[in-house]
């Protein structure tokens, strides 16, 4: 799996070996946690993504809605449920806390909600940081997490190279829209990925619809670095 790919909710439960029924989940495997983040008009979190999308600001999320409980954007983000345990913000808070001292970075699978049963995986970050701000009469939790190196460490430039690859989130909206989910070749709509119809290696723009396209995973794999 790579930064790109689009999954059905099956296929990413089936791709995680877990039933994701909630937004934040901690060390959800032995190497990762996994978050679900949206920037869709409507969201129920503020989440946003930063310096080409490298940069991810993960909003935490609010106490379960109940009968007879309070609003859930009315009160704090909770860090401790009612029994003492930590709640999954707690989990992530003490992950990023223990990087911020020094500690090793906990990794997190990212997928973005591209419409309802549609998801794209944007890849593997590092949670660095967590904080708390006042948002409407409340505290939120707010978390920092940086695009990794999938394999480990990477020379600079290639870093720099795979950041600017990233699709901004408007501009998948747009393309999975404007080719009406389905491959643009032969019409398929399993294994799909966001392709850069001018290779980006070759000057291809990821910031444009224009230059952005769905393809099944076979023409993909046969397209490779060359321009159609």
């Amino acid at each position: 799996m790579k930064p790109g790919d689009i999954l059905s909710y099956l296929e990413m439960c089936q791709e995680e070996g877990a039933s994701l029924q909630r937004g934040m989940n901690f060390r959800l495997r032995p190497g990762h946690s996994v978050v679900l983040m949206s920037l869709r008009a409507g969201s129920p979190y503020d989440d946003s993504m930063l310096e080409s999308g490298r940069v991810l600001i993960y909003e935490g999320h609010d106490i379960s809605k109940s009968p007879k409980g309070p609003d859930p954007k009315s009160v704090d983000q909770p860090l401790e449920n009612t029994n003492g345990r930590p709640t999954e913000n707690g989990k992530f808070w003490a992950a990023a806390k223990s990087r911020e001292m020094g500690g090793t970075a906990e990794r997190v699978r990212v997928y973005e909600k591209i419409k309802a049963g549609i998801w794209a995986y944007n890849g593997t970050f590092d949670l660095v940081s967590a904080n708390l701000k006042a948002s409407n009469g409340r505290r939120v939790v707010r978390f920092r997490m940086e695009l990794s190196a999938e394999d480990g460490p990477a020379p600079i430039q290639q870093l720099a190279l795979k950041h600017e690859r990233m699709i901004p989130s408007r501009v998948k909206q747009d393309v999975w829209k404007r080719d009406e989910g389905k491959c643009v070749i032969c019409g398929d709509q399993k294994n799909l990925h966001f392709d850069h119809e001018i290779p980006f290696a070759k000057g291809g723009s990821s910031l444009v619809a224009e230059n952005v396209r769905l393809l099944c995973a076979k023409h993909n794999l046969a397209k490779s670095d060359k321009i159609e």
